[in-house]
């Protein structure tokens, strides 16, 4: 698991609709018991419920969680400082655009090279 202070570094997301659980994990490093828990204590985390009660989350709510993930590991707010940041419109507009970008570019950069690679197959 990466550490707190390492949220650049987390995995691209990948243009799925759907994540499960165990997915989002990963890709927020963060367990899964701890995103249940953030669901309670965010209102904005509402993933999709479907059979079983099985949670399905969306880009959006993978780019949410690593928002309340930098602000609770990075930040050191605590849970209830962090929601009243992402009500009050969460991080300082210029960080937040600063970690959409972090996590933005390097899925254009994977997504440019699997081009190029078509490419160079069809030359």
């Amino acid at each position: 698991m990466l550490e707190a202070s390492h949220n650049s570094e987390l995995p691209v997301i990948p243009g799925k609709r759907y994540f499960t659980i165990g997915e989002v994990s990963e890709l927020c490093a963060v367990k899964p018991h701890v995103l249940r828990y953030w669901e309670q204590e965010f209102p904005q985390l509402s993933p999709v419920k479907r059979r079983g009660n099985r949670r399905y989350y969306q880009h959006q709510d993978v780019v949410l969680i690593r928002q309340i993930r930098a602000l609770l590991y990075e930040e050191g707010y605590t849970i209830g400082g962090a929601r009243l940041q992402m009500e009050s419109g969460g991080i300082e507009k210029d960080k937040d655009q600063s970690v959409q970008l972090q996590q933005v570019i390097p899925q254009m950069i994977a997504e440019l090279e699997g081009v190029l690679e078509l490419l160079e197959v069809k030359a």
